[in-house]
């Protein structure tokens, strides 16, 4: 007989989860504090690990019919004038066509659209409480009557609700990298640059803009923190008026950016962090996604890792049913120290988001413009492209 397994978190981790676990026969429950599945959001790169394991589940073909083929990343100066940037077929050739660009919701929505019709889910709620039960574990909602469980899955981001439950409170295991990212789309915007990524950088500050389908325009902002005022920022219009003054001035088309900001009601704005943990799991409780070890906003592959997590956790539970604390552990050993490496170099990455002076800024920017030359891009993206775990081929019926 299959587990009773509950998953806090409809998002990417949490939807994958589900995927596989009830393709192994486990009673599935998928708890999401929104009121529905979630939309919008900022691009994402899709490539690797993610990509193979997507394959696996048949979901490729309608991820790339949402994604965008995505052909130059193109640095601009003050005036609008090309000032670094390459073409993107690099990473086509690097991955052997295995890669898109896509919106992480849309990623979610393929995700969920691809659930079995008997995973429970309750949308606008979340488990509030979390007490073990001998062999299985009692949780309680914010709304929803109590239950018992054989597991409870954290997938609930960055700032994980059931982390702070069976662990401990977020600041043990949070790392800020010293920036901050904001994204929002505007409707009508110009210019458009069709399938062009175009950002313009000053000293750790960079904002991005690219055109997306139905007349829509994403925006994405970067900063180190000291670029932010130090009052806290609890209100959309305290973070736009942040923004708004960390980009004053900055020249390009930050002046209509700015404009768009302002009229939009759907911003995204949180510290850009790292979550570094010793273990995903304590008794009969889990993590995966963001709230085992996200990678940060800027590593990239976040999406891609939290499908492989999913994937490897659902395979251990499929071949140790009987043993759930072993199949935890099995997890964990499969995957903790490849997640590390993946931190690692992603720590390392940031700081080329928003170099911190105009010089670094140059150098970026000059150094960007070898990613022209295809021996050069192929030899830097054969190394960051690569995923040095191999993920076992488990039987799911």
């Amino acid at each position: 007989m299959g587990l009773r397994i509950a998953i806090n978190g409809a998002g990417i981790a949490g939807t994958a989860l589900a995927f596989w676990l009830r393709r192994a026969g486990h009673e599935v429950l998928l708890v999401e504090q929104a009121p529905r599945p979630r939309t919008g959001g900022y691009i994402i790169d899709f490539w690797g690990i993610g990509y193979d394991i997507a394959e696996r589940m048949g979901l490729i073909p309608a991820i790339r019919a949402r994604g965008y083929r995505v052909q130059e990343v193109r640095l601009v100066d003050r005036a609008g004038r090309a000032c670094g940037g390459f073409p993107v077929d690099a990473f086509v050739r690097v991955t052997h066509g295995r890669f898109t660009s896509v919106r992480r919701s849309d990623v979610a929505g393929v995700l969920f659209e691809a659930l079995d019709p008997g995973v429970e889910k309750i949308f606008g709620d979340s488990i509030a409480a979390i007490e073990p039960a001998g062999e299985r574990v009692r949780i309680a909602f914010d709304h929803a009557p109590p239950r018992e469980v054989d597991l409870v899955v954290g997938a609930d981001g960055l700032h994980s609700r059931v982390r702070t439950l069976a662990f401990d409170a977020e600041a043990r295991f949070e790392v800020p990298l010293g920036y901050h990212v904001a994204a929002f789309e505007a409707e009508g915007y110009r210019p458009r640059d069709e399938l062009v990524y175009v950002s313009h950088g000053i000293p750790g500050r960079q904002v991005s803009r690219f055109s997306m389908r139905g007349d829509r325009t994403l925006f994405l902002f970067v900063l180190r923190d000291e670029y932010l005022r130090a009052t806290p920022l609890a209100s959309d219009a305290e973070r736009k008026a942040a923004l708004a003054h960390a980009f004053q001035g900055a020249g390009w088309e930050c002046p209509r950016i700015l404009e768009a900001l302002h009229r939009t009601e759907d911003l995204y704005f949180d510290r850009v962090s790292q979550i570094r943990m010793p273990r995903w799991s304590a008794g009969r409780v889990a993590l995966a996604g963001d709230a085992a070890a996200c990678v940060s906003f800027l590593a990239g592959e976040g999406t891609g890792l939290a499908i492989a997590e999913a994937y490897v956790l659902a395979g251990e539970l499929l071949e140790r049913a009987h043993d759930v604390p072993g199949a935890l552990a099995r997890y964990e050993e499969r995957l903790l120290p490849f997640l590390r490496r993946k931190q690692a170099g992603a720590a390392k990455l940031a700081s080329s988001f928003a170099p911190a002076t105009a010089a670094g800024l140059a150098f970026r920017n000059a150094a960007s413009r070898l990613m022209r030359i295809p021996s050069v891009a192929e030899w830097l993206l054969g190394r960051d492209l690569r995923d040095e775990v191999d993920l076992p081929g488990y039987s799911f019926p």
